[in-house]
């Protein structure tokens, strides 16, 4: 019986990713970023639910002619987007009784033969006020367009003319995206730090030294950056399903296509902005040997990271400016930025087109060069590695 052959490359690869997905799903700092990305995306969808259902509203009781004071109480309410709850109560001594009991919050008199009085139990707040006057005040004019032989006028229709129709449902995608590329950055920052780290793990265990004995340098570089990638990618599809039901159910947006087609936007992106800061991550985290100087060389590319995640927020504002222009097509700086002006529509195809392309260029040279310091550091242990050393190294 003849023994196995040795393995091939897209199976190594693919060893490598399992091992990168199993210990990371078991690491307490993972569950504990999902829970708590899960928790404040959960809390912003309540947050959001509390302001859009926090409409003022108010309880009225009247004694008297409810038939007619019922729809001028309800139509006021309506003219100043207050919820008015219009309750009939039988005399006096009933309506004092419902104020103590805080059934309503005030009562309106309007007994035959009386001048109207409004009871309260300290003072009428500004919505409560507002109505009751309101009202009574068309009531009073009511009739006395009645006595004036007036009874039939009629009020002119007011067409309503928007100038901006799209600007609420701009707004709506632009917010979105804004929640996207926050989920993203963090994302981006979390599985960048989990690429370093492990790099570093092995390189001080002595670990990379008995896999590259089995597998080249690039087989295990690769398999970190799909391994983590995939988790990641599951992680940002499971937010980004969450966060699309949760708006959906909740009735949050008025555009389910558009906010579907950002939140596939903003995946998209975050497979692009991994595979560069990934690639990243890992090379400079093999210039160095210890987790107390990983935080150095690590520092730039987590810079780069603000100043995108910064940009991008800036181009919510002003999403056709010079500034969010020119970066959406930056490598590093578009998976970021494009998602914004794609959601505020002000990005054409072509523009789209071109930042993919230019980032594929970008992650092409950073996987080559990078790889190459990556083989060439990998076996250094002693201190941090210079970049000309680690090509240096990966020549001879």
């Amino acid at each position: 019986m003849s023994e196995p052959g040795p393995l091939g490359s897209a199976a190594m690869v693919r060893l490598v990713a399992t091992r990168e997905i199993s210990a990371r799903v078991r690491d307490k700092n993972f569950i504990i970023s999902s829970v708590v990305i899960l928790v404040l995306l959960i809390g912003t969808l309540g947050l959001q639910v509390a302001l859009s259902s926090g409409g003022e509203e108010t309880r009225v009781g009247v004694v008297g002619d409810v038939a007619t004071l019922r729809p001028a109480l309800e139509a006021q309410g309506q003219a100043l987007d207050v919820d008015v709850e219009v309750r009939e109560l039988d005399d006096v001594a009933a309506a004092r009784a419902a104020i103590e009991d805080d059934e309503v919050d005030g009562v309106l008199v309007a007994e035959s033969g009386q001048e109207l009085e409004l009871l309260v139990e300290q003072s009428a707040g500004g919505s409560l006020q507002a109505v009751v006057q309101g009202a009574v005040a068309q009531l009073s004019l009511s009739e006395q367009l009645q006595a004036a032989g007036l009874a039939s006028l009629s009020v002119p229709e007011v067409t309503v003319t928007a100038l901006d129709p799209d600007a609420d449902q701009d707004g709506q995608r632009v917010v979105v995206a804004i929640i996207g590329i926050g989920v993203l950055y963090g994302l981006l920052i979390l599985f960048g730090q989990f690429v370093a780290q492990g790099v570093v793990e092995e390189k001080s265990s002595r670990v990379v030294e008995l896999l590259l004995a089995t597998m080249k340098p690039w087989q295990l570089l690769a398999g970190k950056i799909v391994g983590l990638g995939l988790l990641g990618l599951a992680q940002i599809v499971v937010i980004a399903a969450v966060g699309v039901a949760g708006a959906l159910a909740f009735d949050l947006v008025d555009i389910p296509g558009e906010l579907i087609g950002t939140a596939v936007s903003v995946v998209a992106w975050f497979v692009l902005g991994y595979a560069f800061y990934a690639a990243i991550f890992a090379v400079a985290a093999s210039l160095v040997s210890r987790q107390e100087d990983l935080g150095t060389v690590v520092m730039p590319t987590t810079l780069v990271l603000v100043v995108a995640f910064v940009i991008g927020i800036q181009a919510a504002s002003d999403p056709g400016g010079t500034l969010a222009t020119i970066t959406s097509y930056v490598p590093g700086l578009s998976p970021l930025v494009m998602p914004v002006r794609q959601a505020a529509g002000e990005v054409a195809l072509w523009e789209i087109a071109l930042a993919v392309v230019l980032m594929l260029i970008a992650i092409a040279l950073i996987v080559r060069l990078g790889g190459r310091v990556y083989a060439g550091a990998l076996l250094r242990t002693s201190g941090k590695t210079k970049i000309r050393e680690a090509l240096r190294a990966e020549r001879a």
